[in-house]
């Protein structure tokens, strides 16, 4: 028997990227060769969120539960920027 796992990956991570692509002008100070990290450091402060199909965490996930993960997203990305930020300065 033959089993399809190409297809599951962390939810987080689109909305993380979609985040620093946002966020990005927002910090003049760090160039995009870092914004790879920021992204890492923000992934690592939220926890995974697997799923196989969009349509899937849309149908099992609450108006209070998006919310609360969007609020979780941003924290976390603007805790990354502000952490990659320190460091590149102390470097």
């Amino acid at each position: 028997m033959s089993y399809e796992f190409a297809g599951i990956r962390n939810y987080q991570e689109r909305a993380v990227f979609e985040a620093v692509r946002t966020w990005r002008d927002h910090y003049p100070l760090i160039s995009d060769d870092l914004l790879p990290d920021v992204a890492c450091v923000a992934l690592n402060r939220l926890p995974a969120r697997y799923i196989r199909h969009e349509v899937d965490l849309v149908f099992y996930q609450s108006e209070k539960e998006r919310l609360m993960a969007e609020r979780l997203v941003a924290s976390a990305v603007g805790f990354a920027f502000e952490f990659v930020q320190a460091r590149t300065a102390m470097r």
